[in-house]
Formats: C-alpha cells, sequence, structure tokens
C-alpha cells in the first residue's frame, strides 16, 4: 500500500455526474479544484468516505468507460 497524501475536501465543490438521474439512484459527485488528482464521492452520502484518483488514472478509466 502507497502512503497518499492527504487532502482538505472541506470546502470542495462537489459536481454531480450527468448521468445521475434524479429518483436518487447511482450517483456520483467529483470536486474541482485539485489539478493532479480527482477526489470521487457518493452524492446519497455526503460525509462518508471519498476516493481520491490521480488525475491520469481518473482520465484512463472515464476513457475507458466511453469506449464501452
Amino acid at each position: 500500500m502507497r502512503n497518499t497524501p492527504d487532502y482538505d475536501l472541506s470546502t470542495a465543490t462537489w459536481h454531480k455526474s450527468s448521468y445521475s438521474g434524479g429518483s436518487g439512484g447511482n450517483c456520483l459527485e467529483v470536486a474541482d479544484g485539485h489539478p493532479a488528482v480527482v477526489p470521487v464521492r457518493d452524492s446519497k452520502n455526503p460525509l462518508g468516505p471519498k476516493l481520491v484518483f490521480r488525475a491520469e488514472a481518473w482520465t484512463a478509466f472515464v476513457e475507458d468507460v466511453r469506449a464501452h
């Protein structure tokens, strides 16, 4: 396991995925303002855990999802 720096996400501005429905289904939010990483959380549990991905890894993930 690698040590990762702590990111202060207390003032993060979260944005819900445009693919999330309004019925409270599977909703994902990402935060802006962290150029090297992409913080992600479950919008149904905003006080719950957050995942932080390297920007390159997040971009690769999104591109792969779009390709399928």
